[in-house]
């Protein structure tokens, strides 16, 4: 684990890790509800091109 606050680089303090204080998580927390950071994946329009998933989230059981 970083011993650096990822969004002001000051030492992490760990009441609040990964952050070293409550106002640095808000400002995290505020980039994610903004779209500042956003996780790889595809879009709507390539999401609705996939085929359905099977029931059981694609595993198939066998007897």
């Amino acid at each position: 684990m970083s011993t650096h606050c990822p969004v002001c680089n000051k030492p992490v303090k760990a009441k609040y890790a990964p952050f070293c204080s409550q106002r640095c998580k808000d400002v995290d927390l505020g980039r994610w509800l903004k779209g500042v950071y956003v996780v790889p994946g595809m879009d709507s329009e390539e999401a609705g091109s996939l085929p359905p998933e099977e029931p059981g989230g694609g595993q198939k059981h066998r007897p």
